[in-house]
């Protein structure tokens, strides 16, 4: 009897341990995990911040020194990039609007779907409902099954509120970053696909 209690004492004693050791091992990679999203979000803050600074429209009587590794381009340039990206991630056709007559839509996307209509806005701050509202109103013009409002900052609560049920998606400067990286990744998997003997 006594060898028997002291087998299940061991027994509850491993059991405890082995306890202790998962608790401390799933700890040790949630934190993990939580400290590598943390980080993911963070770069592509940054890197959301930067697409801004190299598109931003500047005063040509006050250029800052930028250094010479920098890319720096105008606003104008930004609704092609972004046309781009979108193309490269979410596949299609896309054409690109002139500088100026465009009633507020910058690109024009046509996918399986049918068409949708873009607007680019390199910002800084929070978009108000402004360009959903011009967005939405080419639409219903144009017969356009969707929009894309797409800035380098974010949205203000009002034009989230606005886009909601008109199949306008808002796509904040963090979202863009994921697009291009994802857009990048279909590349990247094209390259592959033709040219197989290279990897």
């Amino acid at each position: 009897m006594l060898i028997f209690e002291v087998i299940i004492a061991l027994a509850l004693a491993a059991a405890f341990v082995h306890f202790q050791l998962t608790k401390r091992k799933n700890y040790y990679q949630t934190s993990m995990l939580i400290q590598h999203i943390n980080s993911s979000d963070e770069m592509k803050r940054t890197l959301a911040m930067g697409l801004y600074l190299r598109f931003k429209k500047e005063n040509p009587d006050n250029l800052p020194n930028y250094s010479s590794i920098y890319i720096k381009q105008d606003p104008f340039t930004f609704e092609s990039f972004v046309a781009n990206v979108i193309q490269k991630s979410r596949g299609g056709s896309i054409w690109v609007s002139p500088g100026s007559g465009d009633f507020g839509v910058d690109f024009e996307h046509t996918t399986g779907q049918g068409l949708f209509l873009g607007q680019v806005k390199c910002y800084e701050g929070d978009q108000p409902f402004n360009p959903i509202v011009l967005i939405h109103s080419n639409m219903i013009k144009r017969g356009a099954v969707g929009g894309n409002v797409i800035t380098t900052g974010s949205f203000t609560s009002s034009a989230y509120e606005y886009a909601e049920g008109l199949n306008i998606e808002l796509i904040d400067g963090v979202k863009l970053v994921e697009l291009w990286i994802n857009g990048l990744e279909n590349a990247e998997a094209e390259i592959k696909h033709f040219i197989p003997e290279f990897i």
